[in-house]
């Protein structure tokens, strides 16, 4: 997996989150495992 400019990823064993600064190949990893990629958090709708 590579890492993608301006992405948020999450550890989702000690909740630590890292921004990525620079693109390229390989993965993030916290904690022995590769972190997740942190999924925005929905607009709420005005009504």
């Amino acid at each position: 997996m590579s890492n993608t400019l301006g992405k948020r990823y999450v550890c989702e064993g000690c909740g630590t989150e890292a921004l990525c600064n620079k693109a390229g190949a390989g993965s993030i990893q916290c904690c022995g495992a590769e972190m997740k990629l942190k999924e925005a958090k929905p607009l709420p709708s005005s009504d």
